[in-house]
C-alpha cells in the first residue's frame, strides 16, 4: 500500500482551508495531488523508508495532525494504486482509515463482490448500461470479453473497464498546486430553496473572484461551481471559458449557465461556492477586441470600482441587486 486518497470532513463551504490541510500531507510527501474542494491523493512510497513507518501509521499520524493543527477530521483510503485508494475511501466512515487488503489474490477478491459502480469513473449512464446485460458487478465484468465491453460502450472505455476491472490501475498522482485556483463560497443562513436567492450567492461570489484575480493580475481558464444540498450531497459543474478572464461579468455569465444547466427545483441549497482555476498572468493572456460599446464601458466601470473598493473598503461598490 503507498497511495493514500484523503477526504477532509470541512464544514460545508469551507474549501478556503484546504490548502493549508494539503501542507500537513507535504510533510510527509511532495506529490500529492489536490481533488478540490476536500480532497487529496497522496504518494507515500518514498515516506514509507523515509520514516520507518508502514502506511496505515503514516495515515494515522495525517489525521491526528489535521486534527491537532485544524481541528479538520478527515478519512483515507489506502491502497496500491489510486483506483484502489479511492474505492477504499467510499467505503470508509468519517475519521475511519479504509485499507485494501495487500497480495493479487486478495485485490481480486476485493473487487470482484462490488457493483461497477464503484469502479472510478464509471457514471450512472455506463453502468445502467453494464447492468443491463447482467454486468453489475465488477467479477462479472472482468470475466466478460473485452470485445463485448467496448462494444457495449466504446473502445476506450471497453478496454479502460477491462483493465480495471483487472485489478489493472494505472493512475498516477500529479501533483499539482491548489495554489492555482481561488475560491469564493457562499453558505445560507438556512437551507435555501429559491432561485433568486441562488443567483444572488453567485453574483456575489463572481464579483469577489473577479475582484481578487484583478488585484493579483491574474486571469483564470476555468470556472467550476459547486453546489452543497441540505442532506450534505453536493453537484460539481466546471465549465472552461471562452477566453482567460477576470471580468467579473464574464464569470458571472458562466456561473449562472451552470445553475441553470443544474435544472434545480425546489432544491434545498446549503450554499454555493465558485472556484476559478488555471491561473495565468494577466499581462500573457488575450482579449478578443469587440465593437461593443456596453462591453467596453463595463470594463472602464470596473476599473473605478476596483479603485474605489481598494481605497474605501470592499462593500463600497456593490451590484444593485446585492444592495437590497
Amino acid at each position: 500500500m503507498t497511495i493514500l486518497c484523503v477526504r477532509f470532513q470541512l464544514p460545508p463551504m469551507y474549501e478556503a482551508a484546504l490548502p493549508g490541510l494539503l501542507g500537513t500531507l507535504e510533510e510527509f510527501t511532495p506529490v500529492v495531488e489536490a481533488l478540490p474542494p476536500d480532497g487529496a491523493l497522496a504518494d507515500l512510497r518514498g515516506a514509507e523508508r523515509y520514516f520507518r513507518r508502514d502506511v496505515v501509521e503514516l495515515a494515522s499520524l495525517i489525521r491526528v495532525r489535521a486534527l491537532a493543527w485544524h481541528g479538520v477530521d478527515c478519512a483515507i483510503g489506502a491502497g496500491p494504486g489510486p483506483m484502489f485508494a479511492r474505492m477504499a475511501l467510499r467505503e470508509a466512515a468519517p475519521g475511519e482509515i479504509r485499507v485494501v487488503p495487500e497480495g493479487p489474490r486478495a485485490l481480486t477478491e476485493f473487487l470482484a463482490e462490488r457493483s461497477v459502480r464503484a469502479l472510478p469513473g464509471v457514471g450512472a449512464a455506463t453502468a445502467r448500461t453494464l447492468c443491463e446485460y447482467g454486468l453489475d458487478s465488477i467479477g462479472k465484468v472482468a470475466a466478460a470479453p473485452l470485445s463485448t465491453l467496448q462494444r457495449l460502450t466504446s473502445a476506450r472505455t471497453g478496454r479502460e473497464l477491462h483493465e480495471m476491472a483487472q485489478g489493472i490501475d494505472r493512475g498516477r498522482v500529479v501533483p499539482n498546486a491548489v495554489s492555482r485556483s481561488l475560491a469564493a463560497e457562499r453558505p445560507f443562513p438556512r437551507d435555501e430553496l429559491d432561485p433568486a436567492q441562488h443567483r444572488r450567492a453567485l453574483l456575489s461570489a463572481a464579483g469577489e473572484l473577479g475582484s481578487r484575480l484583478r488585484a493579483l493580475e491574474k486571469v483564470c481558464r476555468t470556472l467550476t461551481l459547486t453546489v452543497r444540498y441540505a442532506d450534505r450531497s453536493t453537484t460539481t459543474r466546471s465549465r472552461t471559458l471562452p477566453e482567460p478572464t477576470a471580468h467579473s461579468s464574464a464569470l458571472t455569465d458562466a456561473a449562472y449557465r451552470m445553475y441553470e444547466a443544474l435544472g434545480l427545483q425546489r432544491a434545498r441549497v446549503r450554499g454555493v461556492a465558485l472556484r476559478a482555476e488555471g491561473l495565468d498572468p494577466a499581462e500573457q493572456a488575450s482579449h478578443q477586441l469587440t465593437f461593443d460599446p456596453v462591453d467596453e464601458k463595463v470594463r472602464r466601470l470596473e476599473e473605478v470600482a476596483d479603485r474605489v473598493r481598494k481605497k474605501f473598503g470592499a462593500g463600497a461598490v456593490i451590484p444593485g441587486a446585492l444592495a437590497a
